[in-house]
């Protein structure tokens, strides 16, 4: 090979392995800070098209999770107030009861009948704050000024849109307590009955109340009494207490229906949040498969290509010199 100053072949080659050797580096030093072998188009198209759709699933099925917890949240509360509706109605049930050994008594009867009221004022107290966010599944109004926007429970399960609603119980309480069968419950048809009304106050769906309750307020009389306090007014003749307890039991009856319905709903919500945990996480793998860098393979490229580098500048140190050799041969 001739030497010449005009035209160093070797030095050009040295700076072409070089300049490979840097992009190559820059390349990989970007996956071992990354973490990712595709993280942009002009790696991998396909690849990266692929990931991205994916990940707008990811981030879809994270705002379902997200509407599952808010439905179990709002099931969890709404059964926890059917539950303790159910105590006082129990309650109830113990003071109706009780009217048997004070027939006698007006006086015992006109306590009764007030501490029968206070029982279903805290019933509809509990009902009306029943609520999560904005929905009830007990009260039968949405303008009592307590923040209720809605009585029914609308969620989605899935990335495709699809969806589940829990109607409130209140209609459904008062068409059980009107003898009409709803959702596999059985309707209270002995004794006498007194029909609940909807869109009014729970005590009023379970038929306890005359309708005299207005939504945000507490009635001002029970069914088993007149508002003068007369006991027995809507339950006449000798079997009056019997009557009047089975109204009771069948409220209970009413409310243990809520609470199944509650359970069922539950469970149905807890399984829908672990298929969709388990469908994030698949998601997440199935991203991490077409982007994620072997971490190992990228140390060991590193540190080949770092010694290439070194190499590669070392070639061209020496190629340069060439010029150097040419002029002592002037000397």
């Amino acid at each position: 090979m001739s030497l010449s100053i005009n035209n160093n072949a070797s030095s050009k080659i040295a700076i072409e392995t070089l300049d490979a050797v840097q992009q190559s580096l820059s390349s990989t030093q970007n996956v071992v800070s990354t973490g990712l072998k595709v993280s942009s188009a002009a790696d991998n198209a396909a690849a990266f098209g692929i990931a991205q759709q994916m990940q707008g699933n990811v981030s879809g099925q994270s705002a379902v999770n997200d509407g599952l917890t808010f439905a179990a949240q709002t099931v969890s509360s709404t059964a926890s107030a059917a539950n303790q509706i159910i105590s006082v109605l129990q309650e109830v049930q113990t003071a109706v009861t009780s009217l048997g050994n004070n027939q006698g008594s007006p006086a015992s009867l006109d306590q009764i009948g007030t501490q029968i009221t206070a029982y279903l004022a805290q019933i509809d107290t509990i009902a009306r704050n029943a609520t999560f966010n904005g929905v009830n599944l007990l009260n039968g109004s949405t303008t009592d000024g307590l923040g209720i926007t809605s009585n029914d429970l609308t969620y989605v399960t899935g990335l495709q849109g699809d969806s589940t609603t829990i109607s409130g119980f209140n209609a459904s309480i008062a068409s059980y307590m009107g003898g009409t069968s709803v959702a596999g419950a059985t309707a209270f048809t002995t004794g006498t009955t007194v029909t609940g009304t909807a869109g009014a106050n729970l005590t009023d769906a379970l038929g306890l109340t005359t309708n005299s309750g207005t939504a945000g307020s507490a009635p001002t009389t029970n069914v088993f009494e007149t508002i003068g306090g007369t006991l027995g007014t809507n339950f006449t003749g000798t079997s009056a207490v019997a009557d009047m307890i089975a109204q009771v039991q069948s409220a209970i009856k009413a409310m243990t229906f809520v609470t199944s319905s509650l359970g069922a709903n539950s469970n149905n919500i807890t399984n829908m949040t672990t298929y969709g945990t388990t469908i994030s996480d698949n998601l997440g793998n199935g991203i991490g498969a077409l982007t994620n860098a072997d971490m190992a393979a990228a140390s060991a490229k590193l540190t080949s290509l770092q010694t290439k580098q070194q190499l590669a500048i070392k070639s061209l140190t020496i190629a340069n010199s060439q010029s150097q050799n040419i002029l002592s041969m002037f000397q």
